[in-house]
Order: structure tokens, then sequence, then C-alpha cells
């Protein structure tokens, strides 16, 4: 029997918030209790529109292959919302249908990188960015972020744009961001993204939390900048739709989309069929869905923050968008895998470590918002008992 694998699978680093649920799982499995904060799991229900064109395209039998792109009924629906979203017009001839946007994350990097290529990566960071770079034969290259506002009209978490043009080299392939972002919610002001763009280097990003934003607030769309920009979104957020497995790709002309449609006919073949049909159902009536889901986040961002600094834990940026609240957790340890592990086994709380989005993360913890308010307040409750800081 086979003793070693090949290369690539050895650089894929443990998602550790899977591994904090696997273990929550065993323990559930005997018998104990586990409140969970770990996960970018939406505890809302899909819209009830998807649900319903969802089950008649399976009575339709609508379970076969579909074009490699996507239905093009819903290329053009992905195109019309994206376009008012962004206030940028989108050719439908530009986009990609997908079974997730980690496929679409694995099409993009496979297209750009060579072997021994560099992809910048601003930092705290989406722990699966990097294992795609590397996936692909790339090297990750992290940029750190502030977690305290540069200026007085942005708020904590900007991309410095100088620490990523010392960054650049000759061998640098892309520049990867998330805006908001995950763990820490942050959102990039249009003037980041436009300097990012001047700098000459294809960016790739990942815009699948917006439309969960506090406040008011606006995410400028990368597609604004004028650069060479791969865009990658979906459904599973937004529309509470994980287990759906739908997302997309806009590439940045009709050639960029022909290479990932060549790729996606040998890896992936198509979306399912049934499922691209209740995508369109969510992009034509989600919205009320959408609403509830930022009215509770925003709600319980504050029951979360405040609590959380009740305790002890620092928060210097509260998050913008998204569903998590990413907190600095070195008061009470500095190893964030072991502190997690300790208030799951203790508190029966599971949380994600601040190191699983890099080494700019350690030491900090992220919660998420997507668990109703007694779960929320009971968490911490737990865990203030749990770090002697209970009532």
């Amino acid at each position: 029997m086979m003793n070693s694998f090949a290369g690539r699978a050895a650089v894929i680093e443990p998602f550790l918030a899977m591994e904090v649920l696997e273990r929550a799982q065993e323990m559930e499995r005997d018998g104990i209790r586990i409140l969970h904060l770990e996960l970018g799991e939406p505890d809302a229900a899909p819209p009830p529109s998807v649900l319903a064109a969802c089950a008649r395209a399976l009575e339709a039998g609508e379970t076969h292959y579909t074009d490699s792109r996507g239905l093009s009924e819903l290329r053009a629906a992905i195109a019309a919302d994206k376009s008012r979203r962004a206030a940028v017009p989108i050719d439908a001839r530009h986009v990609l249908v997908t079974s997730g946007t980690s496929p679409a994350m694995l099409l993009v990097f496979g297209a750009l990188i060579e072997p021994g290529d560099e992809v910048l990566i601003p930092t705290p960071h989406y722990p699966c960015y990097p294992n795609f770079v590397r996936f692909c034969g790339g090297t990750p290259v992290f940029v750190r972020a502030d977690p305290t506002a540069n200026d007085a009209a942005a708020a904590g978490w900007q991309i410095d744009v100088d620490a990523v043009r010392r960054a650049r080299s000759p061998r640098t392939r892309a520049l990867v961001l998330g805006s908001p972002a995950n763990p820490t919610g942050a959102i990039q002001t249009a003037e980041t993204l436009r300097a990012l763009a001047e700098l000459g280097i294809p960016l790739v990003a990942d815009e699948i939390y917006d439309g969960l934003l506090f406040d008011g607030a606006h995410a400028p769309s990368a597609l604004a900048c004028g650069a060479p920009v791969w865009v990658l979104d979906g459904f599973s957020k937004r529309y509470a739709m994980t287990g759906f497995r739908l997302g997309y790709v806009i590439t940045p002309d009709e050639a960029a989309l022909r290479t990932l449609q060549v790729m996606q006919q040998s890896l992936f073949i198509s979306a399912s069929h049934f499922v691209q049909r209740a995508g369109i159902a969510a992009l034509s009536g989600g919205e009320p869905t959408r609403k509830a889901m930022v009215d509770a986040y925003q709600r319980r961002r504050t029951l979360l923050v405040d609590g959380l600094r009740a305790l002890g834990f620092r928060v210097p940026a509260p998050p913008q968008g998204g569903f998590y609240v990413f907190a600095d957790a070195r008061a009470f340890d500095s190893d964030s895998r072991r502190l997690a592990f300790d208030l799951l086994e203790r508190a029966h709380v599971a949380v994600t470590p601040g190191v699983d989005f890099g080494a700019a993360g350690e030491g900090w913890l992220r919660f998420t918002l997507s668990a109703p308010d007694a779960q929320i307040e009971e968490a911490l409750a737990r865990i203030g008992r749990a770090l002697g800081r209970g009532r």
C-alpha cells in the first residue's frame, strides 16, 4: 500500500474551524450540549421561494447536466443583480456558475498561478486562500492589516497599500482581498481598492459577504476599480444556502471565461441543474430573508461585542459586515488553538482559533453572529465562568 502522497496534498493545512466542529460533534454524540459559535453557517432558513423552486425543478426532472457555464437564465440574473449592487455594468457572458465559491477559487487560482508564482494575501485571512494557492503550486505572501483605524474616515483592518507595494515582487501574480472580510468583518474603502488597482496586480476579490452590512454601510466592489479583476461570489451567506453549493465567478473578459469554462468541463462539469433554479429564485425573491438576517446580525453584534468586552476580551474594530466578531483573547492565552479547545472542553462552547486565519490572528478568537440571541447570551455566561469572569 502506498504510504506517501503527492506534495500538493501535504501543503493543505487543517481547517481549524472544522476541527473544532468535528470534536464538538463527538462530544454531542456523548450527550454533551454544545453551543456553536465557530462556523460561518447562517441560522436562518433559505427563502421559501428557493425551496419551492428547488422542489419544482426536481419534480420537473431538471436533474441533468447543464451548460458548463451555467443556465443562461441564471447567468443573466447574476449579471443583473451584481450590476445593481456594484453599480457597474456586468456582461452575463463573463459569468461562470460553480458548485459553491470554493470550486470557483480553485478554477481562478488554477488559471492564474504557475509553480513559483506569488500571491499577496492581506491577513488575517480566510484559511482556504493560502491552501488553494499552495495546491496550485504558488506561494502565499501575507500582508498584515492593522485592527486600528488608519484615519478618522476608515474603520479598522484596512489593507496597507504601501505594505502591499513593498511585498510585490517580479513573481507576484495576484492579490486576494475579501470585503467584507472573514474573520474581521472589515470593508475596504473605495480609495483603498483604487490604490490597490493602480499597482497593476490582478485582483481576486471575494465578495461572498456583500449584502450583509451593518449601519447602512456600503461595500464598494472591486469591479469598479477598472483593473483586471476576478470576482468570487455566491448564495451561501446572503441567502442562507450553504448546503446548496452554488457560487459564481465574474471574469475580466470572455477569454478568461473560456479558460475557466474548459477547466470546469473536466473538473466539475456543471453546477446541479435544480440548484441553479433555486439560485434564480433567490435573486428574485430572497430579499426579505437577507434583510431579516442583517437585522438579526446587527442586533447580535452589539450583544456579542459588549459581552466579550465585559469579560475582558479586546474588540478594537467591531465588524462592518459579514457575521463574525474577531476578538483579541491574549489576556487569557496567547495560544488561540489551546484556548479554543479549552473552552470547548470546559465551557462546551465552540469557537474558532484565531491562528486559523494566519499568524496575524494568533491570540485571537472568532465568534459567529449566526446563532440565536439566547445561545449567544448563554455562551458568554459559560465562557465567563470558565475564565473566572462569571457572575
